[in-house]
């Protein structure tokens, strides 16, 4: 089992900064990914960025150059800077942990972009 422990989110003006971290515990795997995946109201869940092991990432089409992923494989963390915030970008995000074909989510935390 992994646990996942999400902390950031919360309200920003558009335009602003949020970061978000998550903090995994449990049976880690040496060969996992982590990432970030988001939901909005009516809408399904989709990915925002990933990072492998490896230190591969992939990000979203809608959040390419404003927002940076990054790990610390020895404390087994993953963080979201998220720049240049817009009101679309407003949604649950939930931190995303996969190793051995085995998915686990964390409960989510609430971003919301507004004036």
């Amino acid at each position: 089992q992994v646990q996942l422990l999400e902390s950031g989110g919360g309200l920003v003006q558009p335009g602003g900064s949020l970061r978000l971290s998550c903090a995994a515990s449990g049976s880690i795997f040496r060969i996992n990914r982590m990432g970030w995946y988001r939901q909005a109201p009516g809408k399904q869940r989709e990915l925002v960025a990933i990072v492998t092991s490896d230190g591969f990432t992939n990000y979203a089409d809608s959040v390419k150059g404003r927002f940076t992923i990054s790990r610390d494989k020895a404390k087994n963390t993953v963080n979201l800077r998220m720049n240049s915030l817009k009101p679309e970008d407003t949604a649950v995000y939930y931190c995303n942990y996969w190793a051995r074909g085995m998915d686990y989510w964390g409960k989510g935390t609430l971003v919301t972009v507004s004036s």
